[in-house]
């Protein structure tokens, strides 16, 4: 089985979550009705290929504004590690949430999950302001996803 094909799919309603962010902070999916949602799933923190993509949701924060949509960053990781992960990386805007207990509850939400690694697969999924995936690609572990490619979608969604 090609492991990178999982997921939900585009067109269908997202499930809703809450987890806390690096600083401890509740994030709840449902509050954000009327914006659009990133959600970039990466394996594990203090990783050379999940440090660049979060540094890419950071870079282009305010363009993610300027789109009506809320990247955030999201990984089995403990709110702990988060915090000093986001630090290291200078990670001042991008809420990383912590799907840390119950383990992967939201990676199954998604059914992106990893039962024989125990995290998630690396997958962007680009919720609509209506709360509808419009968007759900999964890369494999080592690629790097092209934040030009959820730019330009997004943009498309006007």
């Amino acid at each position: 089985m090609d492991t990178h094909e999982r997921g939900l799919k585009a067109g269908h309603p997202a499930p809703d979550f809450e987890l806390k962010d690096q600083n401890g902070k509740d994030f709840i999916s449902g509050n954000l009705r009327n914006k659009r949602l990133l959600l970039s799933f990466h394996p594990l923190a203090w990783t050379e290929v999940c440090s660049q993509q979060m540094q890419s949701l950071e870079k282009n924060f305010d363009v993610f504004e300027s789109l009506n949509t809320v990247p955030v960053g999201l990984s089995v990781d403990s709110v702990p590690c988060k915090k000093a992960w986001a630090g290291s990386l200078d990670i001042q805007k991008t809420q990383l949430l912590s799907d840390f207990w119950p383990h992967g509850e939201v990676a199954r939400m998604f059914d992106i999950f990893r039962e024989k690694n125990g995290f998630s697969e690396r997958a962007n999924i680009i919720i609509d302001e209506k709360g509808i995936i419009a968007f759900f690609k999964s890369y494999p572990l080592s690629q790097l996803p092209d934040i030009g490619e959820i730019i330009d979608f997004i943009r498309q969604m006007k």
